[in-house]
């Protein structure tokens, strides 16, 4: 691992600019129950890739929702077995593992869960229920309880001892449009039976579905445990469609695929693994929480680096990055191009043609791949990106340096091949701008130590007006940010840290602004849970070179985008419905350990 470092350091030398290192990251020790398994012994584009739009991976209406005359989900999460096509190298016999799905009554749950698919304007009700009857966590992906965690037994922190306790689970619907009390709050967790809930519990949600077409997905946002649940398998896609998306002709299914990419690491006997000791650190609890998580074997639709048989002809991939802090910088291995048609939430205006496709944790691509020509060859999605991004380790090109495989062996159809219009918003017209806001908010990105001495990822404000709430703040201070119903605010992102993190907004769809180099000085603040993390002086930022516009693939609806380091990346947005909100790094092993902060729109109530 490459040593950590704040990107501005402290005192004089930050406000020269210089980097000072403040200390070397703990590494994480490969400690386990059984031995790992080498992801070098795995079958490698063999495995045929799922396709989550095929007709049995979609959701079924379990009911009627009379109250609201919509089609009522009950979705179940549940533990299942899961076969991602590993082997066992010596026997090859086919190897499973324990892991946590969605389903329903009328269909049994599976990893990736189901997808839902609703033409716009046409809401449903959802409801959760956690059905983890009887189930704790395993033990090589166990709970580390000196954290700020949901702690359904209210525990406390309990260093070094396994939690044998009820799963907490909340569903989020991420890059949603939806009232507060649909969106998944972290604390909206319940247990088995709503037995024991958080304070914004709810067991309906109601979504709208009135965005335009668009790729959301939905994951567990459980407090302090979202890496955990998502790990175990708590995710699945969750598309719009609309006319204007109808009216360009793209491939439809077969020839539409969502692709969902996550690493894992896994046992020899097949079961997950989640690395949670440290051992060159002196003094720390195990399980203890580690910065990241890097998986050392690729997963895309829950199987471990699949093949898709193609034709020679366009396809439209929808990627989406579900891993918990793994980045990936994507080219194809014959050279051919990406061409993106929309981002995060929704189309972009015109076609972008790339070779290097970059897609953070939380990130959504709507791509066309041409296999027209290109009979016969066996095209490799290979992945360049350091861990951490953007200045980590470098890749393994033998296992996490490829992710799947194009196999251009299928005859042509009598389909029709689309052409790809220059203009992709006939209908909806141009994206939106957004202008004239009502203020402009600083936010602080930093990496600081927490009480028991760890790497701490924080978030918090660069405000000098401010002195009590100035600098770094955890998920628990009071509100910070508060716009007003139909407020557009710039929020500016100031990463005093040495990594991109990929930062997620709940509720609204940003733009980029800019990005643009920046030093200033940096001191120690004391946190309120005893973590310490630091002030960024708002009176000595010194930006640094002009600012940078946002690549044309980014010049869309979005909801993540990465914040690079040493650089402020200015996001404009408008606040429509009133409510509690989050943002946060959506490296889920960050946001788990406080780089996480709710924002309020409209008045907030008494305490809160």
């Amino acid at each position: 691992m490459i040593a950590r470092r704040q990107f501005l350091g402290f005192g004089s030398a930050a406000a020269a600019g210089l980097l000072v290192p403040v200390g070397l990251l703990p590494r994480s020790a490969r400690a386990q129950s059984v031995p790992l398994l080498d992801p070098l012994t795995q079958p490698r584009f063999v495995n045929p890739l799922p396709n989550p739009l095929a007709p049995k991976y979609h959701y079924l209406p379990t009911g009627f929702d009379h109250a609201s005359g919509l089609p009522l989900f009950e979705i179940r999460a549940q533990q299942i077995r899961h076969d991602a096509g590993l082997v066992d190298p010596a026997t090859g016999a086919r190897l499973t593992h324990t892991a946590w799905g969605y389903g329903t009554s009328l269909q049994p749950a599976v990893y990736p869960g189901y997808t839902f698919e609703f033409p716009r304007g046409i809401g449903a009700k959802v409801r959760y229920v956690n059905a983890l009857n009887g189930v704790t966590y395993p033990p090589d992906v166990p709970v580390d309880q000196t954290l700020h965690w949901a702690d359904p037994l209210n525990s406390g922190s309990l260093p070094g001892v396994p939690y044998a306790g009820p799963v907490p689970l909340v569903a989020h619907q991420h890059g949603g449009d939806t009232e507060s009390l649909s969106d998944g709050l972290p604390d909206a967790w319940a247990t088995p039976g709503n037995a024991i809930t958080g304070r914004l519990f709810n067991p309906l949600y109601t979504y709208d579905n009135s965005q335009e077409a668009t790729q959301l997905w939905y994951h567990d946002h459980s407090v302090g445990v979202t890496r955990l649940n998502v790990y175990m398998g708590l995710a699945g896609h969750y598309f719009i469609r609309d006319l204007n998306e109808l009216s360009l002709g793209l491939p439809k299914y077969p020839y539409e695929v969502p692709l969902l990419i996550q690493d894992r690491t896994f046992l020899s006997n097949g079961e997950l693994f989640y690395a949670s000791v440290d051992t060159e650190t002196p003094g720390l609890p195990s399980p203890t929480h580690l910065p990241e998580n890097f998986g050392d074997t690729i997963l895309v639709n829950g199987v471990a680096w699949p093949v898709l048989d193609v034709e020679p002809r366009k396809y439209r991939f929808r990627v989406l990055n579900g891993s918990d802090s793994r980045v990936y910088d994507m080219t194809l291995s014959n050279g051919m191009p990406f061409v993106q048609i929309g981002s995060d939430l929704g189309l972009l205006n015109a076609p972008v043609s790339m070779t290097l496709l970059s897609v953070a944790p939380g990130e959504r691509a709507d791509i066309i791949l041409d296999f027209a020509g290109k009979a016969g060859q066996t095209i490799i999605i290979n992945n360049t990106a350091a861990a951490p991004y953007p200045s980590g380790d470098p890749v393994d090109p033998a296992t996490t340096g490829q992710v799947m495989a194009f196999r251009v062996s299928l005859p042509l159809s009598g389909v029709a091949d689309p052409r790809i219009p220059a203009n992709l918003r006939p209908l909806s017209g141009p994206v939106p701008t957004l202008s004239r806001p009502a203020r402009t908010r600083k936010i602080l990105l930093f990496e600081g130590t927490d009480s028991l001495g760890r790497l701490q990822t924080m978030a918090g404000i660069v405000d000098n007006s401010r002195p009590n709430l100035n600098g770094t703040l955890v998920f628990d201070d009071p509100i910070s940010e508060n716009p007003q119903v139909g407020d557009t605010e710039i929020w500016e992102f100031y990463n005093t840290t040495a990594d991109a993190h990929p930062i997620h907004m709940h509720l609204v769809d940003f733009r980029v602004l800019n990005r643009q180099g920046f030093t200033g000085t940096i001191t120690d603040k004391t946190n309120s849970d005893g973590s310490l993390g630091g002030v960024l002086d708002e009176a000595s930022i010194r930006l640094v070179g002009k600012a940078r516009k946002p690549a044309a693939s980014e010049a869309g609806k979005k909801d993540t985008a990465k914040m690079f380091p040493g650089e402020v990346t200015r996001v404009i947005a408008k606040f429509n419905r009133p409510g509690e909100y989050l943002y946060h790094c959506h490296i889920l092993s960050h946001e788990d350990h406080e780089m996480m902060r709710p924002y309020f729109v409209g008045p907030i109530p008494p305490g809160r």
